[in-house]
């Protein structure tokens, strides 16, 4: 009895993402319905499916599983690229501040001035802002400047005002309210306390607007190959993780949801959320809650990041950074949501946070096993102790890692953490050699949703932008252009426990593939960031075509 397909792709250039496979070679597959049903030569896949099957000759273009951002803030990401919002760092605060009051004009009248992407470090001078040259621009009117790390708030007089910010406030645990050497509010809000003012900066964005800017920046990403994303919680606090399901479930119940959307809430004492959301999703074709997000500490460059020993340039004697949550606190909420089989994403940065998480998922697996759905994962993980990278492969905790934050602050790591430890850090190929399983993302909006900037800098260790340093910073950590792809698909299914159904062209899996104008396996690295998408599709629909 022949196969039922609807199609049949071809190619001379297939990657499948298959464990252990270097290269693309040619090869067919059938899709049924959203699956592939059946993969090898084409004389014997047309023959399964019946020769009256279509054809989709692709000829030498690279066919390979679509990519998935295992690690974004969608909101911000669809923000960032809307008429709301403006996303620039400026080359000086003078210029970022000409750039604000352009932007500015075409607002409506109801919106406050927000932007996001300032980094003082890279300014010249490299000088931190004060709230006098955004009072100057914007006397009258709300203005909150977001930082390119996401854990800084600049804001000006009216918007503090607004919020309710004086000289004599009280920031909540873990954020800070900077002030000069007079006392008085320089306008900088740090860590917890920016993260608690965001949600009132865009209260004016209607819920109509927002799914206009999610609908416009799905469109975006099937430019991009991207079939799949993670949204993961914002910020650690309740009511402001920034995940949307109700927009989500808006457009797909008008069928405009053009990509696979897993979504991470933040982990609190109440987990009814997310079973909730697992209950509704249960039938759902594009929808997935495979776990929590929690945060355990901040950003090296801001100090935040909590270390093992304190920083090689301390703003204080002893200046190893800090945890956001207590270790306890983190512990019996990561405990009562394994009792439950759910899993736990966790940001952390320095090698303490490292350190104290894997004790706590190590304690989770000893009691309760596995989760039932999706991976106890470690976000970011920039600097770890040496033995805490088998620790991940021996519990079974996958890396997920952002390979365009590795240039951001270039000189950064030996700055802040000395020669020694900043050898240690995104180790992409001592993972593989270790076995240690990986996934791969952009932290959008911290760096751009542009999927072939993440590969590029997996696979060169340099700047996407700046093609800097020459040879790669720590190049004994760059991997194959294959590798990367894998982790970039495959390995990103397993973040979100669908390793069976995800990530490869295979028999059985869901037919989420793309189309390339060259094999990027097989090119110069150097030419990685030229290669084009030519299809995206999602489910064995098509969803973008060049």
């Amino acid at each position: 009895m022949a196969l039922k397909a609807d199609y049949i792709v071809r190619s001379q250039r297939v990657f499948t993402s298959a464990p252990g496979v270097a290269s693309a070679r040619p090869l067919a597959f059938a899709v049924a319905a959203d699956r592939i049903a059946y993969v090898d030569e084409f004389d014997r896949v047309q023959a399964e499916a019946g020769p009256g099957t279509p054809v989709v000759d692709l000829g030498d273009a690279l066919v390979c599983p679509g990519f998935h951002d295992a690690h974004l803030h969608f909101f911000h990401t669809a923000l960032g690229s809307s008429p709301y919002m403006l996303m620039d760092m400026g080359k000086s605060e003078a210029d970022l501040m000409a750039k604000t009051r352009a932007f500015a004009a075409s607002l409506p009248d109801d919106a406050w001035v927000i932007t996001q992407g300032w980094r003082d470090y890279r300014w010249d001078p490299p000088l931190p802002p004060t709230k006098r040259s955004l009072d100057e621009a914007f006397p009258d009117r709300p203005c909150a400047m977001y930082s390119g790390d996401g854990h800084t708030m600049w804001l000006n007089s009216r918007a503090l005002e607004l919020v309710g910010i004086t000289r004599d406030s009280v920031p909540p645990q873990g954020g800070a309210y900077d002030k000069d050497q007079n006392g008085e509010l320089t306008g900088i809000v740090r860590e917890a306390a920016a993260m608690q003012l965001l949600p009132r900066m865009l209260e004016w964005i209607s819920p109509e607007r927002i799914e206009h800017v999610y609908a416009d920046q799905m469109a975006r990403m099937a430019q991009q190959g991207i079939t799949s994303i993670c949204d993961m919680s914002l910020m650690p606090l309740p009511g402001l993780d920034f995940i949307r399901e109700d927009i989500y479930e808006a457009l797909e119940s008008r069928d405009q949801l053009t990509l696979r959307a897993h979504l991470f809430p933040t982990l609190l004492d109440d987990q009814s959320r997310l079973e909730a959301m697992q209950d509704r999703y249960r039938e759902s074709a594009l929808l997935r809650a495979p776990g929590f997000k929690q945060f355990f500490d901040g950003v090296s460059s801001q100090h935040t990041a909590y270390l093992t020993d304190p920083y090689s340039n301390p703003h204080f004697p002893g200046d190893r950074g800090r945890l956001t949550v207590p270790a306890e606190k983190m512990r019996a909420m990561v405990l009562a949501a394994a009792e439950r089989g759910h899993a736990v994403r966790i940001h952390t940065i320095g090698d303490g946070a490292i350190h104290e998480a894997l004790d706590i998922f190590e304690e989770a697996r000893r009691r309760f096993g596995a989760p039932t759905q999706g991976r106890n994962t470690l976000e970011h993980l920039e600097n770890l102790l040496p033995g805490d990278i088998d620790r991940l492969r021996e519990l079974g905790v996958l890396a997920s890692s952002q390979p365009c934050h590795i240039t951001l602050d270039p000189g950064g790591p030996e700055r802040d953490l000395g020669p020694e430890r900043s050898r240690i850090m995104w180790p992409f190929a001592t993972y593989l050699a270790r076995g240690v399983d990986q996934a791969f993302g952009t932290d959008s909006p911290i760096t751009p949703v542009t999927s072939m900037n993440v590969l590029y800098t997996a696979v060169t260790r340099q700047d996407p932008f700046t093609h800097e340093p020459a040879g790669g910073w720590l190049p004994g950590e760059r991997i194959s252009a294959a590798d990367a792809v894998r982790i970039y698909t495959a390995g990103s299914a397993a973040a979100v426990g669908r390793e069976d159904e995800l990530g490869q062209i295979a028999p059985g899996m869901l037919a989420d593939f793309i189309v390339l104008d060259r094999d990027i396996a097989a090119c110069d690295p150097q030419e990685i960031q030229s290669v084009r998408v030519l299809a995206t599709y999602v489910g064995g629909r098509q969803v973008f075509e060049r």
